[in-house]
């Protein structure tokens, strides 16, 4: 593997550098101000639509979709692509204002690739243009849903139309006022093969029998504007046609969006972390405490050693499973993703912490991005799949390679 960016992806990289510094890094404090204040609830900052459409006319815009997507993307590799996704990691909102934010960038993917003529002008359109946002309901509050076979929500077919029943949460996006789309996997056959009950629907917002229940917070932040839902569906009728790729596909298609969807937040992570140790860097170069500077200690010396070493280490991982993916596909390169979705979290979260560490008080605070970053983190250990869940596939799969020779 080449561990040198191509020169596109480096003429893109310093376009986004550019970007963040002169229009994102500048408001901020803004927008979280703007987020957190509660007459604010789940309304969208003016200023991010205004930082989308400049973005879109410098051509910064979709860079997540790989080359198979042409003409709707940047025509990027997922190598070429990592280093930009880790610059907007370093602002946790950034990405949205490239049009590469999820739950969006892995249900363009969906509709992209599973979606018919019509499902692509009505929702993929406006979602590549940035007019609208979209959700993606798995995870259901009954049971285990790191184990999708467990999934209840019931999908039958009635005539001309599909009724859908259950319940969901963590449902990404779903306060966003912009939201028109939600994916919900169900079962459609609970008698057929384990990995052939399920199948995936185009529900539209504003359905009939689509009721949110409450917020979720992380770490008792509501995520403001987009949020995450605890949803009910009752007798939701959609059309027919509004299935996706058929009964019984569901596990395929997931199968396909989780792998871009996981090493994205990998990406975004490691800008987080660059971003906590660069913060952390300079704070205890600044600070005196006990007649001398923080930075002298050599305990804080071992932290900030650790944490370049790691970050470092999950970067290159990263690359490697991105170049894996581009390469090989999803199911092939299956280790290389469960590798850095357990990797790289916990590394993001353990360097957050030791940067809120030499903080002091202030750094759980809401003065500097630290919080958020390790929020994310945490987050990300549990999103996608758990932790254990990627080690037992990850463990086991190595034991079969090693067997076999």
């Amino acid at each position: 593997m080449d561990f040198n960016h191509s020169e596109k992806s480096i003429q893109l990289l310093g376009e986004v550098r550019n970007f963040m510094n002169e229009f994102v890094y500048p408001i901020e404090e803004d927008i979280y101000n703007f987020t957190h204040d509660p007459a604010n609830l789940w309304i969208v900052p003016p200023q991010i639509e205004e930082l989308k459409q400049k973005a879109k006319d410098k051509g910064l815009w979709n860079l997540f979709l790989p080359e198979e997507y042409q003409p709707y993307g940047a025509g990027l590799t997922n190598l070429e692509y990592a280093p930009l996704a880790e610059e907007m990691g370093r602002v946790i909102w950034a990405a949205e204002i490239f049009n590469c934010s999820a739950p969006d960038t892995g249900n363009m993917e969906v509709l992209a690739r599973y979606g018919t003529e019509e499902h692509k002008k009505k929702w993929l359109e406006p979602l590549l243009e940035g007019e609208i946002r979209s959700s993606y309901l798995m995870t259901e509050p009954q049971v285990a849903s790191s184990d999708a076979t467990n999934v209840e929500t019931s999908i039958v077919r009635d005539g001309d139309e599909y009724v859908v029943n259950g319940r969901k949460w963590w449902s990404s996006c779903v306060y966003d006022p912009r939201n028109r789309i939600y994916i919900v996997m169900g079962k459609t056959d609970p008698s057929a093969a384990r990995h052939s009950q399920q199948s995936m629907i185009l529900v539209p917002a504003g359905s009939e029998g689509f009721e949110i229940i409450r917020s979720l917070r992380v770490l008792n932040d509501p995520h403001s504007p987009h949020g995450h839902g605890e949803v009910k569906l009752t007798n939701v009728r959609v059309p027919a046609d509004h299935l996706l790729l058929g009964e019984g596909r569901g596990f395929e298609i997931a199968q396909g969006r989780l792998g871009p969807g996981r090493i994205h937040h990998c990406m975004r992570l490691i800008g987080g972390a660059q971003r906590a140790l660069e913060l952390m860097c300079a704070r205890v170069e600044s600070r005196i405490a006990f007649g001398r500077k923080i930075s002298e200690n050599s305990s804080i010396r071992q932290d900030i050693a650790k944490s370049v070493s790691e970050i470092q280490q999950a970067r290159l991982l990263t690359q490697w499973a991105s170049d894996r993916l581009d390469k090989e596909g999803n199911k092939t390169s299956k280790d290389a993703l469960a590798m850095i979705k357990i990797t790289v979290p916990r590394m993001c979260q353990e360097v957050a912490d030791r940067a809120m560490q030499s903080f002091g008080g202030i750094g759980v605070a809401q003065d500097t991005p630290l919080p958020e970053i390790f929020a994310y983190a945490r987050l990300c250990r549990l999103a996608d799949g758990p932790d254990e869940v990627h080690m037992s596939q990850l463990g086991k799969l190595v034991i079969k390679q090693v067997l076999e020779g």
